[in-house]
Parts: structure tokens; sequence; C-alpha cells
């Protein structure tokens, strides 16, 4: 088994605020997130599929037919959009770093399993130089 990572970017403001709370309880617990007129990232998204080596290519996937599955399904309803109001995938979901990925994973995981030849294996979606999150589908 072989790993092999993709790396993309996209940009898009969010806010976490929970409505059941007061705005006082929303700055304590999410602080500077919390800002009524929202906040943006730089996002970097490394996807990783793990597989078999191909005999007949040397891969273990197509790099260029990932990176167009990720631009479909991922980048063009993320980049340069607010992940509270408008991506369909985030509906009703607090738009933590931790769920985003989760998001993702479950946006991605059917078209890269459909590609035959791997699996994802993980994402990781850096939203500032000091965090990110990773996730296994677990």
């Amino acid at each position: 088994m072989i790993y092999i990572t993709r790396k993309e970017h996209f940009n898009a403001a969010h806010k976490l605020y929970n409505p059941a709370w007061s705005d006082e309880q929303n700055n304590e617990v999410f602080g500077k997130c919390a800002n009524p007129n929202w906040h943006g990232h730089n996002y970097y998204l490394y996807v990783t599929v793990k597989g078999e080596i191909s005999q007949d290519t040397g891969y273990s996937a197509n790099l260029k037919e990932i990176s167009l599955v990720i631009r479909k399904y991922i980048t063009d309803k993320l980049d340069h959009r607010n992940l509270n109001l408008d991506v369909d995938f985030m509906k009703d979901i607090m738009p933590s770093t931790e769920n985003v990925t989760i998001a993702i994973w479950n946006q991605l995981a059917p078209h890269i399993k459909a590609m035959g030849n791997c699996s994802l294996h993980c994402i990781k979606l850096c939203e500032t130089d000091n965090n990110y999150v990773e996730y296994f589908g677990e």
C-alpha cells in the first residue's frame, strides 16, 4: 500500500456562533471567530489517497484526476465563499475546522472510491500556520 497526497488551496469566510447562546458566551468561547462581520482564512487542503501501484501506469492514483475531483466537489464550492451561508454541504453545520474537514471527507470519499484504484486515507485542513485538523474517516 502506498499513500499519495494532493495539496489544494481555497479562501473562505466563516463565523463560529451558537445561536442558543448569548453574545457574551459566544465571544467568551469563540473569541474573534464570533465576529458578527465574519472573518476569513487562507485554507490549505491535503487529500491523501492510498492504493496499490498499477503495473501499467506506475501510479497508485492519477493526481490529475484527483485534482479535478477536488476542484469540482470542494474548491469550486468553497473558494471565496461564506461557509455559513453559501455552501450547500455545510448547511446547518457549525463551520469549525473540524466540521469542515469531516464535510470535505464526506463529499470526496464516494468520488475517490468511484475512481476504482484508490481510496481516501486522510483529509488534512490547515486553517492557519498553527492550526490544522486531520481526519481519517473514523
